[in-house]
């Protein structure tokens, strides 16, 4: 595989050569010309991080809607929405031509359904109704965007629900955010830092549910692995370009060395089966380091 220069980043304590083999099959994916990747791994035993091409701006896509489903159920820790709670979805909230296994469920509209389900549907399939359903609820996405910048988060943009993001390519770069940013993210949820118990048990459990993406992290995994993961993915432009197609989560490990993985393909003239490898790679070169290591 042809080698290019690179510049990575990698905060930890372990020596070089203790490392070394990780970065190289790591890295390695950077040599290829038709696509643009993002990388970020921390060991949650002990915060060591490694991040690749983490000054990029990547369009987020659906992985956006773990951020919505942490801003909503933070309104649900403060009593001012209820899991229990029933929302009322008109016909018109069933934008049509966009993902919506909801949708599909309930053609007609006109029903009412618990928020914990209008979440599930939303994180778990990644239903694009759904999701500007929940932004209706909280008050638009800059009310997601505070709420990861104040829990400490700042390389993020939140501007467009899925409605204006399916109407129109360019508005999907306007929701954006880094490796490390959603990694962060991610290690923070995993510590219980920004949610109650019983919020953080009910969205690990959604994300463990997750059915979107089965061959991108957990796709060279053993089949008994547990991983709590959001995707995204943009679809493919008459050029050809596949703008996102992503994966975040994290790994829960047999040995407790449990990780976070983010891995961001973007700007892609692949096919989307060897975009969705490419994660899976990658996934599987992490597990196997943190297995052994």
């Amino acid at each position: 595989m042809r080698k290019i220069t690179f510049f990575l980043f990698f905060l930890s304590h372990f020596a070089f050569g203790q490392i070394k083999d990780f970065f190289k099959e790591i890295t390695e994916f950077a040599g290829r010309k038709k696509y643009q990747i993002g990388v970020s791994i921390i060991d949650l035993k002990n915060g060591h991080l490694l991040k690749y091409n983490d000054h990029i701006h990547f369009p987020m896509q659906s992985v956006y809607k773990f951020h919505l489903a942490l801003a909503v159920l933070s309104e649900v820790d403060k009593g001012k929405l209820g899991l229990d709670q029933k929302i009322f979805i008109k016909k018109s909230d069933l934008t049509p031509d966009i993902w919506s296994p909801l949708r599909e469920k309930y053609p007609n509209g006109n029903v009412e359904l618990p928020l914990s389900e209008i979440i599930k549907y939303t994180v778990s399939q990644s239903d694009n109704v759904g999701c500007d359903i929940l932004f209706g609820l909280i008050g638009g996405p800059q009310k997601v965007e505070d709420f990861i910048k104040n829990a400490g988060i700042n390389d993020i943009s939140i501007k467009n629900p899925e409605k204006e993001i399916q109407s129109d390519w360019s508005i999907q770069f306007n929701n954006w955010t880094t490796p490390s940013a959603a990694s962060d993210l991610l290690k923070k949820f995993y510590e219980g830092k920004l949610l109650s118990k019983t919020s953080n048990d009910f969205l690990w459990k959604t994300m463990v549910e997750t059915t979107t993406g089965p061959k991108k992290i957990k796709g060279n995994l053993p089949k008994d692995i547990v991983v709590a993961h959001k995707t995204g993915f943009s679809g493919t432009n008459k050029e050809g370009i596949t703008a996102a197609n992503h994966d975040i989560g994290i790994v829960k490990m047999p040995n407790g060395n449990d990780f976070v993985i983010v891995v961001f393909v973007s700007n892609s003239k692949e096919n989307n089966e060897t975009n969705e490898k490419i994660i899976a790679d990658i996934s599987k070169i992490a597990y196997d380091y943190f297995e052994k290591n």
